[in-house]
């Protein structure tokens, strides 16, 4: 049974939370300190760390950057009600692997967790995503094709993940939305669209697949 921390000040939602995991199989942890919650997912066999942002003694950022900093490479998904891309680009620069945006369905945020405690692909290196000759570092957050690394902004990092994470799957344009952005666009939004032509661009066009009338597939 994995085992999730929820490192939440804010008891109605740690309950919520805790309430609806213990409910899906997963063993919880509830501490609402930032200082405290370190010293858990230091000492105790925690699989993933669920880490709201505005803490009251120190705030999530800091307790990320002290948790990679004392060698704690569990899966980090950070919750907050800061909306900014500032706020959620920083969270995923300090090594958090995804950011859930408050208000959150608490399907969307379990989806998330089976997704982040998926078994790495056999013969890959722990944190790193391959397909072809199209390998990503979760950890340092960088591209590589054919041996040459690739900069890509946050969102299309992001982006490129989620097509890695379900190679050969016809993905929607709703899909990739929600995996990418965490949140609803209006259905008339380009940008999923926009953000394929730039990984085509930065990656190669023969990666991404266009399915007409569903969406795009990693081919």
């Amino acid at each position: 049974m994995s085992q999730v921390l929820i490192i939440e000040d804010e008891p109605r939602i740690a309950s919520f939370i805790a309430k609806g995991l213990r409910a899906a199989g997963f063993a919880t942890l509830v501490e609402p300190s930032g200082e405290a919650g370190v010293q858990l997912a230091v000492s105790e066999p925690v699989d993933l760390v669920l880490l709201d942002v505005g803490l009251p003694d120190i705030d999530g950022f800091e307790v990320l950057a002290r948790l990679r900093g004392q060698g704690v490479t569990v899966p980090v998904i950070m919750l907050t009600a800061r909306s900014s891309v500032a706020d959620r680009v920083a969270g995923l620069q300090s090594g958090a692997d995804d950011y859930v945006p408050k208000p959150f369905a608490f399907e969307e945020l379990l989806a998330r967790i089976h997704l982040r405690l998926r078994p790495e692909p056999a013969g890959d290196p722990v944190g790193v995503l391959t397909h072809r000759d199209l390998s990503l570092d979760l950890r340092t957050r960088r591209a590589n094709v054919g041996g040459r690394s690739v900069d890509l902004t946050g969102r299309e990092f992001t982006l490129a993940e989620v097509f890695l994470r379900n190679p050969g799957q016809v993905l929607s344009r709703e899909q990739l939305l929600s995996g990418a952005w965490g949140y609803d666009f209006d259905p008339g939004s380009n940008v999923v669209d926009v953000y394929v032509r730039y990984l085509r661009r930065k990656l190669g066009a023969d990666y991404f697949e266009t399915v007409r009338g569903m969406g795009y597939r990693l081919a």
